[in-house]
């Protein structure tokens, strides 16, 4: 399914990248010449653990300043960070075509990396410090293809994220809660790693949330391998949220297409089942919120390196299938609204008050348990 809904979502990201008027005239075909990589797959040996003590091997990190986490919007205050430590996986932002993953030095990749950490991971930084790994991630053309290299870059991928998150484990306090967040092929590898380090481990216990944003998950088929329980309450600790922003009208068909016809976790067919849907509004389960309940969007810039935060801007609701819509008349935020009105690289920013509040109302609950 990985590989699948990736498929969707980066053929809706490229329309904006090669042009929606080329896409309609040759489709899928012209997004496979033009983006999936021609050569083969080149193994390449894992980075261990230990080379992610190396501070350049992060974007943001204890003991780097200046970072694109420490970003905040005009008007919010600095403060000092909570006891939380968080993991932040970062989306795409890898579209070369001379390779399937991303080298670690690439400008830029980096940079486009750097513009997503701004107006998403910069959200937790008052519940604690932010740890953004740099990670071979995939290109978007390994999501165009069947081809067994684009499964190997995913796994590629999922390793780095896997090394720098046992060198993040072995070098916090183990008293210190953790929050786990990501965005798109950032939040595949936190379903991965949820599963695989952290679903019936100690390390569970000291999971505050975790934020799979931009990427469906399954409440009847997925959750339960993933070791925490959907957040259905505000205030509820050691629990998970998602959601997928559309506004009206909303056109998810080519993503239920794709997420209906795939397996889950647990091995039975995800067809017709509900996916999470969190609102970030009121941090509760399948809620409808007014714009009203929103404490600040982020507008950016026409550089995407700055942005101005205003409140009261967007509504939110959860819909029966899991998507959220932002109703039918959001605000300019640029030219990324994809197809479908999906409104998948905004996930965060369109709400990015709410979840800063919300890190640090889940972060006080986990301190009473």
């Amino acid at each position: 399914m990985a590989r699948k809904f990736l498929y969707i979502v980066a053929t809706l990201i490229v329309l904006v990248i090669a042009g929606a008027v080329a896409y309609r005239m040759f489709g899928n075909d012209l997004l496979r010449r033009a983006l999936v990589p021609s050569v083969a797959f080149r193994t390449e040996p894992t980075i261990p653990s230990r080379l992610y003590a190396d501070k350049t091997m992060w974007f943001a990190r204890p003991g780097l300043t200046n970072t694109p986490v420490d970003w905040l919007p005009p008007g919010v205050q600095p403060t000092p960070p909570g006891r939380a430590e968080i993991f932040f996986i970062h989306p795409t932002s890898f579209v070369g075509t001379d390779r399937w993953n991303a080298v670690l030095d690439d400008a830029e990749t980096n940079d486009r990396a750097r513009i997503f950490l701004r107006g998403q991971a910069s959200a937790f930084t008052a519940a604690g410090r932010v740890w953004a790994p740099r990670y071979r991630q995939a290109t978007f053309g390994a999501f165009l293809t069947s081809e067994d290299a684009a499964e190997q870059a995913l796994d590629l991928a999922y390793h780095d994220i896997e090394s720098a998150f046992d060198r993040f484990v072995e070098e916090i306090d183990p008293k210190r809660p953790i929050i786990l967040a990501g965005h798109s092929q950032g939040g595949l590898h936190l379903t991965r790693l949820l599963r695989e380090k952290v679903a019936g481990t100690l390390l569970a216990r000291r999971i505050v949330a975790a934020y799979v944003v931009g990427w469906p998950v399954s409440k009847v088929t997925d959750i339960v391998a993933l070791g925490l329980p959907e957040c259905t309450t505000a205030d509820q600790a050691r629990c998970l949220l998602s959601w997928q922003s559309f506004a009206e009208p909303a056109d998810p068909s080519l993503i239920l297409e794709q997420y209906d016809a795939s397996t889950g976790f647990d091995g039975r067919p995800r067809a017709k089942t509900p996916m999470v849907c969190t609102n970030p509004l009121t941090g509760t389960a399948d809620a409808q919120a007014p714009a009203s309940a929103n404490l600040g969007t982020l507008i950016p810039d026409k550089s995407l390196q700055n942005a101005t935060m205003t409140p009261g801007l967007v509504p939110a609701a959860c819909g029966p299938r899991g998507f959220l819509s932002i109703g039918d008349n959001p605000p300019d935020l640029g030219p990324y609204v994809l197809p479908g009105n999906n409104w998948h690289v905004y996930d965060y920013s369109l709400f990015w008050a709410n979840v800063r509040a919300d890190a640090l109302r889940r972060l006080a609950a986990w301190r009473v348990k």
